[in-house]
Order: structure tokens, then sequence, then C-alpha cells
């Protein structure tokens, strides 16, 4: 008698050692560069707004307690893979989000198709996430390199700047938003005159910038981002390229970068964000709970993954499970209005669509308190900067 008991308590116990950890609550990971170049641009400040976006939903949901946790990916693919698989298959996450860096959210992307769980790509720009490389369980939040063309590219080509010279990040990212950028200027009658290929995290960039300086295009595209950004244009002011007639556009740009410029080095730079603190009530109100908590005011990335993080959450809600498929089902049905977007849509290859807006950095004169560093220019209606789902090239959609 003895020993069936103690075959039925070890039968239990292995039970509960099989049980995944999901098993005990719903978790969440947000997976970017917490220590490089893209540091500011999401970082511990994204992991930040996804506690926030779970305090919000009221910490739990179908009866579980809601955990966020975070890694530093260090812009590794094979790194962040690691991570991601062990969070997966031991740690029990149930959603991946925020994935700065293309060539990371790409690899995430894969294993997360692999492993049928779900992954809200935030922080990286490549629109190949959902066009050819889109898959069921992928999302694309925020903004991706075609709507970045079309605002800042778009709007810098209309009002005549209709010769361009990239420089570009080597890798997945920079190649994706040359290319967007490049078809969308010739489309629009301009001419690519060049482009250089950047390491990720260089600190000289004269020898970049001479290249562009001396192609004599009217644009000086910066197909870069984070710290790659600030310094290309910090290092431009000293080769007095703008001074000389060129423009520089940091097609992708953040108030990230621009705080971390100042003003005086960023005013007059036209670009695109998703989201800005001071643009109306919402906003404000999330903002100014996110300042008081890390000092700072959100960026789009930030902001974004706010949203991410609590659509996520409104899906499990709403399909009543946290079986992939089903959540997967309800992301791409419920509509998305928060502070982030209002009236949003997901497509069926996992696109987000909202509006973005075109804003030009103010000089220090007009900037009447901390903080207040755009003025808008245009809206970019969603619908114009996203592709459809038929147009975007994901295999799902044919």
């Amino acid at each position: 008698m003895k020993s069936g008991l103690l075959s039925a308590a070890v039968a239990i116990s292995g039970l509960l050692l099989a049980a995944p950890a999901s098993a005990q609550g719903v978790k969440i990971g947000i997976l970017n560069d917490q220590s490089g170049v893209y540091a500011d641009y999401g970082g511990k400040w994204s992991f930040e707004a996804a506690k926030m976006a779970v305090e919000d939903f009221g910490g739990s949901v179908l009866g579980q307690k809601i955990e966020v946790i975070s890694a530093d990916h260090q812009n590794k693919p094979d790194l962040a893979t690691a991570i991601a698989r062990r969070w997966y298959e031991v740690e029990g996450v149930d959603m991946i989000t925020e994935l700065t860096t293309s060539s990371v959210a790409l690899a995430i992307h894969d294993l997360s198709k692999q492993m049928k769980k779900i992954d809200i790509v935030v922080g990286a720009a490549t629109s190949r996430l959902t066009g050819d490389a889109c898959q069921p369980y992928g999302f694309h939040w925020a903004y991706d390199t075609h709507a970045l063309a079309v605002g800042t590219g778009g709007a810098l080509v209309e009002a005549g700047g209709d010769t361009w010279f990239f420089m570009t990040a080597d890798y997945a990212f920079g190649y994706a938003l040359e290319k967007d950028t490049g078809d969308l200027v010739k489309e629009k009658g301009g001419k690519v005159l060049g482009s250089v290929r950047i390491p990720l995290n260089s600190s000289d960039f004269s020898s970049f910038l001479l290249q562009a300086q001396s192609s004599k295009a009217k644009i000086i595209g910066l197909a870069n981002a984070g710290l790659d950004t600030t310094n290309s244009i910090k290092q431009a002011a000293e080769f007095g390229i703008v001074k000389g007639g060129q423009k520089l556009a940091g097609l992708l740009l953040t108030l990230a970068e621009v705080h971390g410029l100042g003003l005086e080095a960023a005013q007059g730079l036209v670009l695109t964000e998703g989201y800005y603190w001071d643009r109306d009530d919402k906003s404000r109100e999330f903002a100014n709970r996110f300042f008081a908590r890390t000092g700072r005011m959100p960026n789009m990335i930030q902001a974004g993954t706010y949203s991410a993080t609590l659509q996520y959450l409104k899906a499990v809600k709403a399909a009543n499970t946290k079986d992939t498929e089903a959540v997967a089902a309800k992301l791409k049905e419920l509509p998305v209005d928060d502070m982030f977007a209002q009236g949003g849509k997901v497509l069926p290859n996992g696109r987000m669509v909202h509006d973005l807006y075109l804003f030009e950095v103010k000089k220090p004169s007009e900037s009447k308190k901390p903080w207040d560093y755009y003025k808008q220019l245009a809206v970019v209606p969603g619908d114009k900067a996203f592709p459809s789902a038929k147009d975007s090239g994901c295999p799902l959609t044919k």
C-alpha cells in the first residue's frame, strides 16, 4: 500500500514538474538593447512602459497574475534567439515584444513561428516583418521602413529634395530603410546618387560623410538610428554639410535622439513618429505618468510598447484563453484605441495600421518648456503610410 502511494506521489510530482511555467500566469518578455547604441531609443524605458500597461490593465487576466521580464540582446541575433528559446521553452513566456534591431526581430519572428508563440515587434523597423517574412503569430506595431519612407522621404522630395545619397546601417534595418526610401524617391521623379554602408555602432563617420558631401546630393538620408544617427548629425556639423547647402534627413529619429542632440544641433530636422507626448490630452496624460517614473518623456518606441502590451492583454481577455491561435485571431479582430493609436486596425499580415505624424524640430527660441521639441507639419494617414496586406508581399495574404 505504501509503495502504491509513493508511486502515485512521484507520478503527480512529475506531472507538476512537466507543467509549463506559463500555467502559473501570463508572462510577457521585453527583449531589446539595454546597453548599446539603442539603449535610449527603447531600452529599460520600454520595460517601464510595459509594466505601466500591465498595471493599467489591472495586473491580472483570466484570474492569473501578469508578469513582465526583460533581457538585453546586445543587438546580437544569436544571443536574442537563445534568450527567446529559453523564455519560451523553460520560463513559460507567452509573448515577446519590443525587439529593437531588425536582424534580431526577423530571427525571433522565425523562432516564434516554429514554436507557435506570439511576438509583437515595436522597436525594429524592417517592413519585411509583415512582408515576405510575415508569419501567423507575428505582429508589427508603431512604424516601419515603408511608413518612414512615405512620411519623411515623401515630404522632402515634394519640397524639392530630389537627389539623395544614403548613409546606411550595415544590416537588415538599414537595407530596408534605404530601399523603401530610395524606391519612393524614384517613384516621385527623384534620383538616388549613391550610398555607403556603415557598421553598427561606428564612432567615426568622417570618411562616410565626405563621400556623401562629394556626391552633391541635395538630401543625405541617414538610414540608421539611435546613437549612430546622433553621431552622424554631430559630425556632419563639423564638416559644415548643412551650412554648405545639403540637408540631412534623419529617416529614423525619435524624441530620445533629439533630446540627446539638443535643439541647437537638431533644429530644422524633419522626422516621422507615430506618437508625440504633447500632441493631445491622451498622449500628455500617459507621458506625464511615464515622466514621473523615469524622468524623461516617452518616444514612439516606448509608447508603442505600452500599446502593444495592453492590446495583447485585451486579446487574451477577449479570447478567454492564452491559446496562441485564439489570441492571434483576436489581435487581428480588435480595434486599437489607446493613447498611441485611435482607430488603429491590425491587418491579416500582422501590421497595425495607424496614423503617423510629420514633425520639424523646433529652434531653441521656439521651445517654451522642457521636452517641447516638435512642431507638427502633417498627418500621414495610416492607409498611406502602410501598404495593404494584399500589396505587402506577405505569403499569408495571397
